[in-house]
């Protein structure tokens, strides 16, 4: 996808490091940066540089490589695989590519290992492409249906950033956007601002932006009277970690915003890569649920009017507060999930006849 007209990717391997767009400064600074060592893939990972849960893979992978460059020894691998594991415990991609490489490498000759480690972390991020890309023509005939029924704009509300930039191209709640947007659909995004972090407002309608869609950021509790009033026709959200029984874990918030669809018949509907699905936990009540630095919360960083970047205290300095980065949306109110072999219903029939993992 573009910015500033030029393509890219979220991470690639170029020079001999990893390079990655640091997402914390955008979208007022655009800046490359590189990943040397496996403590930066790790770093990158804590401290969102690269956030989403299938660009969260595809680091982890790089990772792995870099942990191989810097010391080829079963000791340092596995050690360097486990904390690239518990960087983010929520986003399961983290946990399948770490696993994923391990596997590929366990039976290949020492002086080998490198080339194909950075080989097979290229052969992640090319798959995700590809299945994002095809998330995005199986969900691009939802909204061509709704445009051909309504014969206007087709408003979509969309949670956090599920966009290019958490993914390594075409994003995956945003990927139908873009394929009716390319096929001369006019759409229109509701962007919810998504804090703490404010990952709708940075980055969402920042890559909307450069591709020309018109989008219009909102609080993340405005999309509930935006449905009362009719003005959403469907709501598309990613997902850190979908269940085989079909409930999804995502931003929080998403679960709200599944609530008010489910109230007011607007389809809401869940944008995934099969590599986002464990296969494993039954009970969401199981998964993992990262709480992250209450600062976040407390602090907003903004330009100033001097174009200058400042970190200012909101909060007052005595409260205490929580925050908690994910919550369960459970299958009951998502009306369908869009992976790349297609749209299923979000449940364990569903999925097993998408998929023969079941």
């Amino acid at each position: 996808m573009r910015i500033a007209g030029k393509e890219y990717r979220t991470i690639w391997y170029e020079d001999d490091v990893v390079k990655i767009i640091d997402q914390t400064k955008l979208p007022h600074n655009f800046i490359i940066k590189d990943l040397e060592t496996v403590d930066h893939a790790v770093n990158a990972i804590k401290s969102m540089e690269v956030r989403g849960a299938p660009l969260i893979g595809a680091t982890a992978a790089f990772g792995i490589a870099l942990a191989i460059k810097e010391n080829n020894d079963l000791k340092f691998i596995k050690k360097s695989s486990e904390k690239l594991v518990n960087a983010r415990p929520t986003a399961i991609n983290l946990q399948w590519a770490v696993h994923r490489m391990n596997n590929k490498l366990s039976f290949i000759k020492s002086e080998n290992l490198f080339d194909v480690a950075i080989n097979e972390a290229k052969e992640i991020c090319n798959e995700d492409i590809n299945f994002c890309e095809n998330i995005g023509l199986e969900g691009f005939k939802i909204i061509e249906k709704i445009y051909n029924q309504k014969k206007k704009t087709v408003n979509i509300l969309t949670h956090c950033n599920a966009g290019w930039l958490a993914t390594i191209n075409w994003g995956t709640a945003t990927s139908p956007i873009y394929h009716a947007h390319k096929k001369g659909i006019p759409v229109h995004v509701w962007v919810d601002e998504t804090r703490p972090r404010n990952q709708g407002a940075n980055l969402t309608s920042f890559e909307l932006n450069e591709e020309g869609i018109p989008n219009t950021i909102i609080t993340d509790n405005t999309g509930g009277i935006l449905m009362q009033r009719g003005e959403v026709d469907m709501c598309i959200v990613g997902t850190d970690r979908t269940l085989s029984t079909g409930d999804v874990c995502n931003k929080i918030g998403t679960y709200l915003k599944a609530l008010a669809a489910y109230d007011n018949n607007v389809p809401f509907y869940v944008a995934l890569p099969s590599s986002t699905i464990d296969w494993e936990t039954k009970d969401y009540n199981e998964i993992p649920i990262e709480e992250r630095d209450a600062e976040e919360l407390s602090y907003i960083e903004g330009k100033d009017d001097k174009n200058n970047i400042k970190k200012v205290l909101i909060y007052p300095e005595r409260s205490k507060s929580m925050n908690l980065a994910f919550d369960i949306t459970p299958a009951k109110y998502v009306t369908g999930l869009i992976t790349e072999k297609g749209i299923c219903k979000a449940s364990t029939n569903g999925l097993k006849q998408m998929f023969s993992k079941l």
